[in-house]
Formats: structure tokens, C-alpha cells, sequence
């Protein structure tokens, strides 16, 4: 990857870190205001601060340190300090069970809040989407036994509607938890409508990580396209080669090749395999030689080059739809959508805690960063989504019952509240120390994950 492209994915993700940390903290921080609790320092990121101001009657320290991988707001605490005898009131260990539990909660609430906000706005302006339309599915696929045609598009799964390939993707993988059977309401191109039963009773719920639907046989429907290159990426095996927007491979090791879909077959077919591609470039013949590169998917081995083909505005309107809603619709699919996210990654976490599903499906900061750099090269509104789905995790993910996270302190509250008196200092000790261990390993896993991804592609 060039200079230009790590600065691009860096910038990204920093942004991305920068607004769901500050989100959350300020969660924390209005909700300690409004409970008239002082705040001593508000911070992004962790270790040596690299600015700070004070501002407001209190003094609150606004502060950014040169770690930004979280952040935290620091309040008047007895437990952490003295603390003036005229200030004892607004001490954040002097305030009722449920003024704490409020201010804690505050912060995974301004995270859903966030992604509930950007889901609205994205649905109010429009989002372009992929219809879920279906490709010929491949043989001895469960697809295939059911007889689906080419072209045709699913209107709905299990009597819930479907608009977009996103859509029918979660749909499946909701189901796919459960290895329910998977009901489509089908159309086909000669507007015959069918309702067709998929079982996926064995299926593999490592695909999770990968697609839901290829291993089910449900592919993406792609008009033939010609076999003109449209984007190059950077850094890939083919821009290393020569390969440029525009070029047109008229045959691959003599091969002749008309569509896009025969190019891509060969280069997947080849990995680590030399292949000499006859191309045209602004009229004159060329020859450009290339390996693909080797990408591992499901223990198999395939050839990835780098290219992308070009798309014209016809085959453009056969592969998108434009989903869009009024505010009062817009608001309802944008509470569902967080509402449903968030269901779904607590029951991916509680399958991975059982072991049904893998950990490999857990990812790092490299992984995320990666996300954030592919959706903001996408458009805003591919990194406003990518904003939204962050959030909802960090949200989900700081109200797990674990020490050290919010939803630690929150299960704390609540043995106070039927015990009536706080916690012991002992088992506070203890609770910290598991928690601390317990997020070690999560991360280890994590970045574990990220390395996996980068050494195989």
C-alpha cells in the first residue's frame, strides 16, 4: 500500500475513533451535568496529553492524549481523592444508585443514539443499494435444488420484506444463527412469482465471517459485463503489473475472452499462476504478464488480481436501487436497523462464548481501520454507515456485565440496589482484575484475527 493510501485508511479511522469516543464520553459528561456532579477532566485517547484547556465554572479539563484509542471523563470521586467539604455533594460516590447507573448508562446510550441519528439521515437523503437480485445458482448448492433462474429478485424472506441485497444478506444470516429453514417470495424476469424453501440446517456458521448466502448458493446477479478493466487497486498484483483503467483483455494464455465474468474465472482459477494477458490500451496490442495474488477462503485456495471492471449507467440501473424515506419512516427503519444490529451482535458473541461460532470472527483495530478506509474511499455515505455499525458495537459492547466496562459498573449498581450498600472494596478489586484479564484476551484474540487476515489476504 503507497504512502498516500496508509494515510488515507489512518485518517479514516482516527476520525472514526475520534467521533464514537467522543460520543460516548460526552454521553458520560451531560448525563454527570444534569445530575450536577463535577467533571475534572474530560479526555480523548490515552497516555501523555499532547493539549489541554480548562473551561466552564468547574475548571473541566479538556484534554488530548497521544494515544487515541479511547478516552474516559474523570468526576469528583471521594474514592480518588479529597475532596472540599462544600463539594461533597457533588462527588460522583455520594450520588443515589440510580443517578450513577443513569450517568454510566449515558455513555453506550449516546453511542446508539449516534447510529440511530446517522440511519436517519442516510435514510431521509437516499442510499444506493444493490437489489436482491440472484444469480444462476452454482450446482449442488441448496439453491440450485430449488430451482431459482437467473435474474430473478427475492421480495421477501420469511414473510419480512426485502428491498436490498444488504437486505436479504441479513435476513439469511439472522436465520443462519438459528440453521432455520429460509423461505423467498421470488420473482423471475418473466414476472412469475414463487415461493421457494431453503434448508440450512447444515450450515457452517464459520461463513458468517465470510458470506452467508455463497455456501447457501444465493449469488449476487451481474449483467455481462465486457472485459474492460475499470479500477486498478493499489498496490495489487495488477497495478505492480501494468494493468491501467481502460484497458480491454481481448484473451488470457491465448485463451479468447469476451466478458468480464471469463476473465475473473480464470484469474480465480490461478492462484500463484503465471497468466499472459492480451490487452489494448488506447488502440495499440500489449502483453502484460501477472500472477494472482493467493487469497484463502474457506480452505481453498483462489486467485485474487487487484482489478475491478467498468460499469456503465445501464448495467449501473440493473444492479442498484435508490432506497429512500420520509423523516416519520426514516426514523422507525433507523431505530430497527440499531435494534436488530444490536440483537444480532449479542447473539454472535453469546454463540462465540458457546462455541457455535468461531473467534475468528472477532476483529482488531487493523481490521477496523481497514473498513474505514474502504468505505470512506466509497463515499460518505458508506463511512457514515460504517459510523453507525461502529457505534452500535462499542455501544453493545460496553454493556456487557464485564468489570472495567460500563456494563460492569452497571451490574455492580444493580447488586447494590437489592443488597442495599455498595459493593465491597474487595470484590471491587477482585471484579477489576477479572475484568482487565478478560479484555486482554479479547484483544489478543483480536489482533491475533488482524495479523491472521493480513498474512493471508
Amino acid at each position: 500500500m503507497n504512502p498516500q493510501l496508509w494515510a488515507w485508511y489512518g485518517g479514516a479511522f482516527i476520525v472514526a475513533l475520534a467521533v464514537l469516543v467522543v460520543v460516548h464520553e460526552m454521553g458520560h459528561y451531560l448525563a454527570a451535568r444534569a445530575c450536577n456532579v463535577k467533571v475534572l477532566r474530560f479526555a480523548f485517547g490515552f497516555g501523555k496529553v499532547i493539549w489541554m484547556r480548562r473551561k466552564g465554572a468547574d475548571g473541566t479539563e479538556w484534554a488530548i492524549s497521544v494515544f487515541p484509542l479511547g478516552g474516559y471523563v474523570k468526576m469528583l470521586d471521594e474514592r480518588e481523592g479529597d475532596v472540599p467539604a462544600a463539594e461533597l455533594d457533588r462527588a460522583f460516590n455520594r450520588q443515589s444508585v440510580g443517578r450513577r447507573a443513569f450517568i454510566v448508562a449515558a455513555g453506550p446510550a449516546a453511542n446508539f443514539l449516534l447510529a440511530i441519528v446517522l440511519y436517519w439521515a442516510l435514510f431521509i437523503h437516499g442510499v444506493t443499494e444493490l437489489k436482491p437480485r440472484l444469480a444462476l445458482p452454482p450446482a449442488g448448492t441448496p439453491a440450485a435444488a430449488v430451482s431459482i433462474s437467473e435474474g430473478s429478485t427475492v421480495r421477501a424472506v420469511n414473510g419480512t420484506p426485502i428491498q436490498t441485497w444488504q437486505d436479504l444478506r441479513w435476513e439469511v444470516m439472522r436465520h443462519a444463527l438459528d440453521k432455520e429453514v429460509v423461505e423467498l417470495d421470488v420473482v423471475s424476469l418473466q414476472r412469475e412469482t414463487s415461493v421457494v424453501r431453503i434448508a440450512i440446517d447444515q450450515f457452517d456458521l464459520e461463513e458468517l465471517e465470510k458470506d452467508p448466502l455463497r455456501p447457501l448458493g444465493l449469488l449476487l446477479f451481474r449483467p455481462r459485463l465486457p472485459s474492460v478493466v475499470g479500477n486498478v487497486q493499489p498496490g495489487s498484483v495488477a497495478d505492480v503489473a501494468g494493468f491501467r483503467s481502460g484497458d480491454r483483455v481481448l484473451a488470457i494464455d491465448d485463451k479468447q475472452i469476451s466478458e468480464w465474468s471469463e476473465l475473473a474465472a480464470v484469474a480465480r482459477a490461478s492462484p500463484d499462476t503465471r497468466l499472459r494477458f492480451d490487452v489494448v490500451r488506447d488502440g495499440i496490442g500489449m502483453e502484460i504478464v501477472v500472477t494472482p495474488k493467493a487469497v484463502e477462503e474457506g480452505g481453498r485456495k483462489f486467485g485474487r488480481l487487484g482489478l475491478m471492471a467498468a460499469e456503465g449507467k445501464g448495467e449501473l440501473h440493473e444492479m442498484t436501487t435508490v432506497v429512500s424515506h420520509g423523516p416519520i419512516v426514516a426514523l422507525g427503519r433507523a431505530l430497527g436497523q440499531t435494534w436488530d444490529t444490536s440483537v444480532l451482535s449479542l447473539r454472535m458473541m453469546g454463540r462465540m462464548l458457546t462455541g457455535d461460532l468461531s473467534w475468528k470472527n472477532l476483529s482488531g483495530p487493523v481490521t477496523i481501520a481497514d473498513y474505514a478506509g474502504q468505505s470512506a474511499r466509497l463515499g460518505p455515505t458508506y463511512y457514515l454507515r460504517f459510523l453507525a455499525l461502529i457505534s452500535i458495537s462499542l455501544g453493545v459492547l460496553n454493556l456487557l456485565p464485564v468489570p472495567v466496562l460500563d456494563g460492569g459498573h452497571l451490574m455492580y449498581y444493580l447488586v447494590e440496589f437489592f443488597k442495599g450498600g455498595p459493593v465491597s472494596e474487595r470484590a471491587l478489586e477482585i471484579g477489576q482484575q477479572i475484568g482487565f484479564a478478560l479484555l486482554a484476551l479479547l484483544m489478543a484474540f483480536a489482533f491475533y484475527n488482524d495479523i491472521n487476515r493480513l498474512v493471508s489476504g
